[in-house]
């Protein structure tokens, strides 16, 4: 189950641990809680390598501890911080002691499998968890969902199209679900043809149309593999079959997702394409709160159009599906090798057809473990992002090799 218990917010000023406070999952939390008129009091910041943004927040926001994963920013941070009473500290550790640290709510949006450790620390806790983190139930989502039931926890999904979903399934009535139909915009490459993304550059790739979002993040949606992981992630939070999640390109992003019923009944969530809304849904649940997010005007919002994807020109959401359906260490192997590959690309190692090239070969190359433990876990990742190094560097030598050929003719 998504939801472990029916937990509502204590009287008085919530408490709140944000993990990754200075992305854009962070930021646009911290922007709804300084709204929020002293009904949130922050218990713990972390920030990547980001020393002076988590700076700036600490001292406004004063929370009882501020955390930097990159220990080598750590002397920024006690600089920034000298002559307050918070509390610092740096280092991956340093992130997950921060999850425990007792707190109402916890917003888990650390990008990438950085944010596995932490995240199952506070589910551990038993808290109400705001799930923004694809990775966490990508790589170990039958481990993480058997934790938030030990602790009779809850999770809520923070991704929009998961948050969508989840406003509208009746989990009651699960068996009357006949689809569970995941929108995507498409990203920047939707109407070009593949042969022209073959010279696409970083910054063409980050420029998403319609979100903003991190780097990383946003070339995930030009590949379109996060709806691939979106896939995954919906099968460990939803109780249907795999066949039963479905994809369409929606480029106008006001239907954030739907669910459709055996009746024929339809139901969606739609809102402007702004991540304040479905933050402020696990923020305030299970009551509503306020969000200063634009309103939807119907007059305004012109033509809803559909398609299907286009799985030649964006392979990634296969290799995703064939990786969910081989189960095992695959989904983690699959994860890694993106992770490397969006780097390599973002680092100008690799062009932005390679990106997938690169994940096809290593789930190619991998063997499939059972995953019955968190150790298991790490050390496939470990060997995944090895793989996926060693096809980076092979596609890299050779286009270096062929530059140089072609050069010398």
């Amino acid at each position: 189950m998504v939801v472990g218990s029916n937990e509502s917010a204590a009287s008085g000023a919530r408490s709140v641990t944000i993990l990754g406070s200075t992305g854009s999952i962070g930021t646009n939390t911290i922007d709804l809680i300084e709204n929020g008129e002293g009904c949130y009091r922050i218990a713990a910041l972390t920030a990547h390598q980001s020393a002076e943004t988590l700076v700036e927040q600490a001292r406004r926001l004063k929370p009882e501890i501020a955390v930097i994963a990159d220990p080598a920013k750590y002397s920024a941070l006690k600089e920034g911080l000298a002559g307050t009473d918070i509390e610092i500290a740096a280092g991956p550790e340093a992130l997950v002691e921060a999850a425990q640290r007792p707190s109402d709510f916890v917003m888990a949006g650390i990008v990438g499998y950085a944010g596995l450790a932490p995240t199952l620390a506070a589910v551990r806790r038993g808290v109400t968890v705001g799930l923004a983190n694809k990775e966490c139930l990508v790589c170990a989502g039958d481990i993480v969902m058997a934790e938030v039931e030990q602790a009779n926890g809850t999770l809520l999904p923070v991704d929009s199209e998961h948050s969508a979903i989840f406003q509208v399934f009746e989990f009651d009535q699960a068996h009357t679900v006949s689809r569970v139909i995941l929108t995507a915009s498409g990203g920047p490459f939707l109407n070009r043809a593949r042969v022209e993304l073959t010279n696409v550059t970083p910054a063409q790739a980050v420029a998403h149309p319609n979100w903003d979002m991190g780097a990383k993040i946003s070339v995930d949606s030009a590949t379109m593999m996060n709806k691939g992981l979106e896939v995954i992630e919906a099968h460990h939070l939803f109780p249907v079959e795999d066949e039963k999640i479905e994809i369409v390109v929606h480029p106008q992003s006001v239907i954030h997702s739907m669910v459709e019923y055996v009746d024929g009944s339809v139901l969606a969530q739609l809102g402007t394409p702004d991540m304040r809304t479905p933050i402020a849904y696990a923020l305030g649940w299970p009551s509503r709160i306020s969000s200063p997010s634009a309103k939807i005007d119907f007059m305004a919002a012109g033509d809803l159009t559909f398609q299907a994807p286009d799985d030649e020109k964006f392979p990634a959401i296969r290799l995703a599906r064939t990786a969910l359906e081989a189960g095992g260490s695959m989904p983690v192997t699959l994860n890694a090798a993106n992770e490397i590959a969006v780097r390599a690309f973002l680092d100008g190692e690799i062009g932005f057809l390679d990106i997938t090239d690169v994940i096809d070969a290593t789930l190619d190359n991998s063997s499939n473990t059972a995953l019955d433990s968190l150790d298991t876990v790490v050390a496939m990742d470990i060997e995944g992002r090895r793989l996926a190094t060693e096809q980076v560097k092979r596609i890299s030598n050779s286009e270096f090799n062929g530059l140089r050929s072609a050069v010398s003719q």
